[in-house]
C-alpha cells in the first residue's frame, strides 16, 4: 500500500484526481493490517511530511500519520520511539545540507498519540533535555517559536528544576538575538507573532514557577547591560528590542523589589547601568508591549532615589530625542509619551534636555493635528501641558520659544498650581511615591525625636491632621491601647501609624496604607484638598466604625453571648465622642409670642465664620456672659453697659464689690494688660503674676490690635444672636405663621478636645471661585469657653482646676489650652501647602495634689510656656515656639491659621474622662503595644539600620568616583528648604520643598 501511495503522490495527475486515490488509500488504512505494512506506511508519511517539496505532499503525510496514530496506536508507539526522536533532534532528517525544518512540527504532531503510552515519560524526559540543548544553539525566531508552540501544547516537555531556570535564561538570550530581516509588513507581522509565542512561553513558565522570574530578569539585565560592544556602537550587535516582550509579562508587584535590588547593587558599574537604561528606553519602539513605560520610569526614579544623577543626565540627553520621535507612531505613542513626560519633568537642573526638542516640536504638533484621531488629540493636550511646564521652569528664551508657542497657541494652558504640582512631584529630588518606603535614607532622625510623614503627592493636608491628632496625647494613648479584634479596620490602621510615629527609628514614614483606607471617595488623587474636610470625614468614619461594633454587640447581647464586663465597655460613648464630641443647644425665640423652641445636637468641631468688617464683636453682642477673671483678659470690655446681650436670657448683674467683673463671652488667659491691677477672684482665678510670668513677653504678639480679629472674637460672633427677618423669617408653630425671630447657639457640653475651623475660604460669585480671607487672627494660648449647665450640675464642680458656675448664671467657664495649629500657606483651598505647629498638653496638676487646692502657679507656667512646640512639615520636624505660632501670618501673609486644636483642662466636664484614663493607666506614659505591632516595628527598625549601613558604604564609594564639584551636583546639594521660605514651602504646591536635596527623606 505504501508503494501505491508513493506512486500516486509522485504522479503527474491533477491534484483532484490524486486526492480521490489518496482518499481510498487512507480509508483502507483504517482497516486492520500487519505490523510490517503499518511500519512502511509510517516511514513513507514521515518522509512526505519532513521532506515534501510542496505543501500538498506535507499535508498528505500529516493526514496519513494521524490515521495511523488513531487506528494503529500500538504500531505508531513502536515507530515513534525515543531513539528515533533523538536521531531526529540531533542529526535531523534528509540529505546533508538540506535538513528538514519541520522536525519540531513532526514531533508535536506525533506526541498527541503517545501521551498515554508506557514510553511517554521517556519521551518527555528526552524532550526536556533536547529543547534546552536547542535553545542553547540560538535557533532562529521561527524555530524558537516552534519550540514554544510544542512546549505550550505539551507542558510536560518543559525542563524542570534547575534546568527550567537555565532554559528561561537561554530563551531570553535567544530573544536578545532576534532580528527582523525584512521590512515588509507581512514579514514584520510574522516576526512579531513569533516573538509573542516565545515570550508567551516564558509567561506560562513564570505563572507556574515564580522562582524562575528573578533569575530570568537577572539574565535579561546582564544582556542589556553588557558593555562589550559599548565602544564599538555596532547597531547590529546590540540586543534586540524584542526583549521588551519579556518585561511585559513580569508581575508589577515585583517592580519595587527588582528596582531596589538593581539600584543598590554594588557590582553594577555606572557604565553598565547607563547602557542598560539606554537600551530599555529604546524599547519604547516595541509595538504592543504592555507596562514597558512603567518599568523604564520606575528604574529612572530608582536611580534618582539613590542619587545617581550622572547616569540620569547622560541617558536623558542621549535618548530624549529618540523617545520624542516615537510620538509620531500611534502604536507606541502612549508609552513613549509617558517616558518623555518623566524625562523632561525630572530634568529640572538645566534647560539642555528641553532645548534639544525645540526644533522638532512644531513639526510633531503639525503632524498630530493632521492625524486628527483621539490618540493624537489627547497626546497634543498632554504635550502642550508638558511644554508649558518647561516654559515655566526655564523662562528667558523668547527667541527659541516663539515658534513652539505659535504651534501650541490653540491648545489648553495649565494653571500655575498645576504646573508647580507636576514639577514638584517629578523632580529627581522629590520623594518617590511607590518606592518611598524601600530606599535607604541618609538623613538621621530629627533631633526633636519626632517622626515626619512622607508627602505622597499633595498629601500635606493629611499629614498635618495626622500629626495634630498624634500630638493629642489622650487620643493617642486611647488609640494605641486598642486591643486586637476591635472590629475597627480604619482605627487599627491609625493605631499602626501612631505606633510607628511613636517608636520607629526612621526620620519619616510613609502613610500610604492609611491614606488609601481613609481617602474620601470624592477627593481627586494628586490634588490639594481641604484639611478640615478630610478631618471631618476621618472622625466621622472612625465614629461610625465603632458604632457598627456597638450594634454588633447589641445583637450578641440578645443572644446572651457576651459577658457583663464586655457589655459595660460597649455601652460607653465612642472614642471620637469621648475625645472630640461636644453638644450645642440651638434656641429660636419668636419675637411676637416670645415662644422659644430648642434643639440639641452633637458636634466634633466648630466652624467659625468671619464677621463683616463693619461689625465689632469684642463681647458686645454675645448672649452668653460668664464671670470675668480680672487681670487675665487679653482685652477688657470697652463698654460694660453693652454686655447685657439678648433681653430674653436671664443675666447675673456684676457684683458691687468687683467693678471689673462685667460679663465677658469668651475669655483668654495667660496675659495681663499693662496698667491693670491683678484682682483674682477667690477660687476662680488662675493667679498669674505679670511681672513674673514669662508669657508676658509675648503679650504684644498674642494680643491683637483693637481693629483686628482674634479667636474669641470669632467664637463670640458664632455664639451671638442672629435676627431672622425678611426672607429668613422663622415659622413659629404657636403663631402658625412666619415671624421675625432671634436665634442663638449655646454650648451645653464642652468637648475634651475642642477643634475650631476658621472659615477662611469663601465663594466669590463674581469670579465663580473660592477665595481666601487672609486676615490675621490672634490665637490665645489659653481660652475660657462658656458652657451652659443645669442647676443640678452647678453644684457638682470637680475639685481639679475648678471654674465654678456663678449662682443662678446658668453658665460655667471651661478652660482650654492650645495644643495644635494647622496652617495653610497659599491663596486658594485647591492649592498651597499645609503644615502644623503642635505641642503635647497634659494636666496642670501633678498626681497626688490635695483635692482641696487649686492648681499651682508653676503648673500653669509649665502648661502655657515651658511645654515645647514642634513644627511638622511633611518629612521635616523641628523645634518651634508659641512666638512662631503667633507671628507666622505677620511674617508670611499667605500663611494663616486654619484649624486649631484645644485641650480641656482638668475640670468639671473632663473629670470623669481623666479618671477613666488614669484608671486604665494611660494618662501618664505611653501604653504598651500589641505583640505583633511591636514585632513589626522592631523588624522595620532593624531593616532601617541595615539600610543605613549599606547606604553609607555605597555613598562613600560613589562620591569618591565622581568628578570634583560638578555644577549640577552643587545645585542639587544645597538645601533649598533652608532659604527662609514660610514653613518650608516650595514653589510646588504641597510638595514640602521639592527642590531640596538633604531636606527630603528618601
Amino acid at each position: 500500500m505504501d508503494k501505491i501511495l508513493e506512486a500516486v503522490v509522485m504522479s503527474s495527475y491533477p491534484n483532484n484526481v490524486k486526492q480521490g486515490l489518496v482518499r481510498r488509500v487512507i480509508e483502507a488504512a483504517k482497516q486492520p493490517m500487519d505490523s510490517e505494512q503499518c511500519w512502511s506506511m509510517l516511514e513513507l508519511s514521515t518522509k512526505l511530511y519532513l521532506t515534501g517539496d510542496t505543501k500538498y505532499k506535507r499535508d498528505i503525510g500529516k493526514e496519513v500519520l494521524e490515521v495511523y496514530g488513531h487506528y494503529h496506536p500500538e504500531e505508531f508507539e513502536e515507530f515513534f520511539n525515543v531513539r528515533f526522536l533523538l536521531s531526529l533532534l540531533q542529526e535531523g532528517y534528509g540529505p546533508l545540507g538540506k535538513r528538514s525544518h519541520y522536525v519540531l512540527d513532526y514531533i508535536q504532531l506525533g506526541l498527541q498519540f503517545v501521551l498515554e503510552s508506557p514510553s511517554a515519560n521517556n519521551i518527555f524526559s528526552l524532550l526536556r533535555i533536547e529543547v534546552l540543548r536547542k535553545v542553547c544553539e540560538r535557533p532562529s525566531p521561527k524555530q524558537c517559536a516552534k519550540i514554544s508552540k510544542l512546549l505550550t501544547q505539551h507542558p510536560q516537555c518543559i525542563p524542570t528544576g534547575k534546568h527550567q531556570v537555565l532554559f528561561c535564561q537561554q530563551l531570553i538570550r535567544c530573544i536578545g538575538q532576534f532580528q527582523c530581516v525584512s521590512e515588509g509588513e507581512d514579514d514584520i507581522m510574522e516576526f512579531l507573532e513569533q516573538v509573542n509565542k516565545v515570550s508567551g512561553l516564558l509567561q506560562r513558565i513564570w505563572r507556574t514557577q515564580t522562582s524562575a522570574i528573578l533569575p530570568s530578569l537577572k539574565e535579561l539585565f546582564t544582556i542589556i547591560s553588557s558593555t562589550e560592544n559599548y565602544k564599538k556602537k555596532k547597531e547590529q550587535e546590540a540586543p534586540s528590542n524584542a526583549l521588551a516582550s519579556v518585561v511585559q509579562f513580569v508581575p508589577l508587584e515585583l517592580m519595587d523589589g527588582v528596582i531596589r535590588n538593581l539600584t543598590n547593587d554594588d557590582s553594577i558599574t555606572d557604565v553598565q547601568m547607563m547602557t542598560a537604561i539606554g537600551r530599555m528606553i529604546d524599547w519604547v519602539s516595541w509595538p504592543l508591549g504592555k507596562n514597558i513605560d512603567k518599568w523604564i520610569i520606575a528604574l529612572l526614579k530608582g536611580l534618582a532615589a539613590v542619587k545617581k544623577f550622572s547616569i540620569l543626565i547622560e541617558v536623558t540627553l542621549s535618548k530624549i530625542e529618540k523617545v520624542f520621535s516615537k510620538l509620531l507612531y500611534p502604536i507606541v505613542r502612549e508609552g513613549a509619551l509617558s517616558v518623555l513626560q518623566y524625562m523632561l519633568l525630572s530634568f529640572q537642573h538645566s534647560h539642555e534636555a528641553f532645548h534639544l526638542l525645540l526644533p522638532h516640536i512644531p513639526r510633531l504638533v503639525a503632524s498630530l493635528k493632521r492625524e486628527d484621531s483621539n490618540s493624537a488629540t489627547s497626546s497634543l493636550e498632554q504635550l502642550a501641558e508638558l511644554i508649558h511646564c518647561m516654559f515655566f521652569r526655564f523662562s528667558g528664551f523668547p527667541d527659541l520659544y516663539e515658534p513652539v508657542l505659535e504651534a501650541i497657541k490653540a491648545l489648553p494652558v495649565p494653571n500655575e498650581d498645576q504646573i508647580k504640582h507636576l514639577l514638584g512631584q517629578n523632580a529627581w529630588t522629590s520623594q518617590k511615591n511607590e518606592l518611598a518606603c524601600f530606599y535607604p535614607r541618609l538623613a538621621s532622625k530629627s533631633e526633636t525625636g519626632k517622626i515626619g510623614l512622607i508627602n505622597l503627592g499633595n498629601t500635606c493636608y493629611m499629614n498635618s491632621i495626622i500629626q495634630s491628632l498624634f500630638m493629642a496625647s489622650d487620643f493617642r494613648h486611647s488609640v494605641l491601647s486598642l486591643t486586637e479584634g476591635n472590629s475597627q479596620p480604619l482605627m487599627t490602621k491609625l493605631q499602626w501609624l501612631f505606633a510607628f510615629l511613636e517608636h520607629s527609628q526612621r526620620p519619616a514614614i510613609s502613610p500610604e496604607s492609611f491614606l488609601s483606607a481613609s481617602w474620601p471617595p470624592w477627593f481627586t488623587p494628586g490634588a490639594q484638598q481641604d484639611c478640615s474636610e478630610y478631618l471631618k470625614y476621618l472622625l466621622d468614619r472612625l465614629h461610625e466604625e465603632e458604632k457598627t461594633g456597638k450594634r454588633i454587640y447589641q445583637k450578641l447581647k440578645e443572644s446572651s453571648l457576651m459577658s457583663q464586663a464586655v457589655e459595660h465597655h460597649y455601652l460607653n460613648k465612642t472614642l471620637i465622642e469621648k475625645m472630640f464630641g461636644g453638644k450645642m443647644m440651638t434656641k429660636i425665640r419668636c419675637l411676637k409670642c416670645l415662644n422659644v423652641s430648642s434643639r440639641e445636637e452633637a458636634f466634633t468641631d466648630l466652624s467659625l465664620a468671619f464677621p463683616p468688617p463693619d461689625r465689632r464683636v469684642h463681647g458686645s453682642t454675645s448672649v452668653l456672659p460668664v464671670e470675668e477673671i480680672g487681670p487675665q483678659f487679653i482685652e477688657p470690655p470697652e463698654n460694660p453697659s453693652q454686655l447685657t446681650g439678648s433681653p430674653w436670657i436671664p443675666r447675673k448683674a456684676p457684683m458691687a464689690r468687683d467693678p471689673a467683673a462685667s460679663p465677658m463671652p469668651v475669655e483668654t488667659l495667660g496675659f495681663q494688660e499693662p496698667g491693670e491691677v491683678a484682682n483674682p477672684l477667690s477660687g476662680d482665678a488662675i493667679g498669674v503674676d505679670a511681672a513674673k510670668d514669662p508669657l508676658s513677653a509675648f503679650g504684644e504678639q498674642a494680643c491683637a490690635p483693637k481693629d483686628s480679629r482674634s479667636v474669641p472674637d470669632l467664637i463670640n460672633y458664632f455664639l451671638s444672636p442672629e435676627r431672622l427677618t425678611a426672607e429668613n423669617k422663622y415659622h413659629c408653630e404657636k403663631c402658625a405663621s412666619l415671624q421675625d425671630a432671634e436665634k442663638v447657639a449655646e454650648l451645653t457640653e464642652g468637648p475634651h478636645y475642642l477643634i475650631l475651623t476658621l472659615l477662611r475660604f469663601s465663594f466669590d460669585p463674581r469670579t465663580m471661585k473660592r477665595k481666601k480671607i487672609l486676615d490675621n487672627v490672634s490665637i490665645p494660648v489659653v481660652l475660657k469657653l462658656p458652657v451652659l449647665v443645669t442647676p443640678e450640675e452647678t453644684e457638682e464642680v470637680c475639685w481639679h482646676g475648678k471654674d465654678k458656675a456663678a449662682p443662678g448664671s446658668g453658665f460655667m467657664s471651661v478652660v482650654y489650652d492650645l495644643c495644635s495649629v494647622v496652617v495653610h500657606s497659599g491663596i486658594s483651598s485647591e492649592s498651597g501647602h499645609y503644615y502644623c505647629y503642635s505641642r503635647e498638653c497634659t494636666d496642670t496638676m501633678p498626681q497626688g495634689q490635695p483635692r482641696d487646692g487649686a492648681p499651682k502657679l508653676a503648673s500653669d507656667k509649665q502648661l502655657d510656656f515651658e511645654i515645647q512646640w514642634y513644627l511638622f512639615n511633611d518629612t521635616r520636624v523641628s523645634f518651634s515656639s508659641f512666638e512662631s505660632v503667633s507671628n507666622v501670618t505677620s511674617f508670611f501673609p499667605k500663611d494663616t491659621a486654619y484649624v486649631l486644636f484645644y485641650r480641656q483642662r482638668l475640670g468639671r466636664q473632663s473629670c470623669l474622662l481623666h479618671e477613666a484614663l488614669a484608671e486604665s493607666g494611660h494618662l501618664h506614659g505611653e501604653p504598651s503595644l500589641q505583640k505583633d505591632l511591636m514585632e513589626a516595628i522592631s523588624k522595620d527598625n532593624i531593616l532601617y539600620l541595615q539600610e543605613q549601613e549599606k547606604e553609607a558604604r555605597n555613598r562613600a564609594a560613589y562620591i569618591s568616583a565622581l568628578p570634583k564639584s560638578p555644577l549640577w551636583w552643587r545645585d542639587f546639594d544645597r538645601d533649598k528648604d533652608d532659604d527662609g521660605s514660610s514653613g518650608g514651602c516650595s514653589p510646588a504646591a504641597g510638595g514640602g520643598g521639592s527642590g531640596s536635596f538633604h531636606g527630603l527623606v528618601f
